[in-house]
């Protein structure tokens, strides 16, 4: 039986394994994405994301800890500068695992692309750096649905003006 049982050993003895994951983290930080297979993308989400999380926190401690695990001096700057500065805000999640469609030719094992998710911008939304209130209903409020009769004709006789225009337009085509 497998009961807490929970690390995979990725077929390595543990001092190889934690060369080859403090490694794979420090490329990860410098590059701020690897391809790899899909076994040591979830090994290393699990050893990363917590000293990133660490990372967070900029005391001696909390870098002297990280630069225990890294040991890269390189990558232990860019961890607690630039990668800190963007994941401030971000309660957790700091990578993200996106399974490729080919396998690799040697051994046919599942590959995948592990990235650092706020250094990705084909996914990052234009209005997320604004965080504004968020409309629930499309129903508004009775105080705000009634203005003044002045204001109300003035404003649809300037917006049906071009509605019109656009209407005609298409008619006649």
């Amino acid at each position: 039986m497998r009961h807490g049982k929970k690390i995979n050993h990725l077929g390595r003895t543990s001092s190889h394994r934690e060369a080859l994951l403090s490694n794979m983290a420090s490329s990860l930080i410098l590059n701020k994405r690897i391809t790899t297979t899909l076994a040591k993308a979830k090994a290393l989400k699990r050893y990363v994301e917590p000293l990133i999380t660490k990372a967070k926190d900029n005391t001696t401690h909390s870098r002297r800890t990280v630069m225990s695990y890294l040991q890269n001096k390189e990558s232990v700057t860019t961890l607690f500068g630039e990668v800190a500065g963007r994941i401030a805000d971000r309660p957790g999640g700091y990578t993200r695992i996106i399974k490729l469609s080919a396998p690799r030719l040697g051994d046919a094992a599942d590959m995948c692309l592990l990235e650092l998710v706020d250094f990705n911008d084909i996914y990052k939304k234009d209005g997320a750096e604004k965080k504004g209130k968020t409309r629930r209903s499309r129903r508004t409020k009775k105080t705000e649905a009634a203005p003044a009769a002045d204001e109300t004709s003035e404003v649809t006789a300037t917006e049906e003006t071009p509605k019109k225009a656009a209407k005609k337009a298409k008619k006649k085509e």
